[in-house]
């Protein structure tokens, strides 16, 4: 990578954090946070951004089940531009029920997309969904590696990562290794 010479001035940083949690009810719980933060004095229609001040600061708290399904769902605008951000974060009600899976941006895109939502809430989703594939993946694994144990005959199901990017192309060798690849159970080991 070629070295930049040029200084530079911060104007704007954008933070977003995602957090998966298992609950002892069974559930799991992801949080997304936002913070947009303005690097110098930013002039809006509302005020003036300080220098270092917040323009956003919002979180989505999504409860899932196993199967990825949205089972709860709460949007937080606790700081934006205007004094109505914060009216369009019950909307966010609407995606219970839906899929994390195939179809998921779409979904999301219909029922909170555009004006029916927020656009950095609605943006903070798709993190999250990653954040919440990510959160699962161990629960997953010690549900395959325990069918594996009883069921000697059992095929693993075809992995939802082939097709999804350059590394897991059908015909490539990370796809290749998930195909052929069956959990260990960590119980044997010594």
């Amino acid at each position: 990578m070629e070295e930049n010479t040029a200084s530079r001035r911060l104007l704007h940083t954008r933070q977003v954090t995602c957090t998966g949690y298992e609950r002892d009810d069974g559930l799991f719980e992801i949080e997304g946070r936002l913070l947009d933060t303005k690097g110098v004095d930013t002039e809006f229609p509302y005020g003036v951004i300080p220098a270092n001040g917040v323009l956003h600061q919002m979180l989505i708290r999504m409860t899932l089940d196993r199967k990825l399904v949205i089972q709860r769902i709460e949007a937080v605008s606790e700081q934006a531009p205007t004094p109505v951000c914060s009216h369009i974060n019950q909307a966010y009600a609407a995606l219970v029920g839906i899929s994390i899976g195939p179809g998921f941006k779409k979904r999301v895109a219909e029922r909170v997309g555009g004006m029916k939502g927020c656009t950095h809430l609605t943006e903070l989703l798709g993190p999250m969904a990653t954040t919440a594939i990510q959160t699962l993946a161990p629960v997953v694994q010690k549900r395959l590696r325990e069918r594996a144990a009883r069921d000697p005959d059992f095929e693993m199901p075809t992995h939802w990562a082939i097709g999804t990017c350059h590394a897991y192309r059908p015909e490539g060798d990370a796809a290749l290794r998930v195909r052929e690849w069956r959990p260990t159970d960590s119980r044997s080991k010594g």
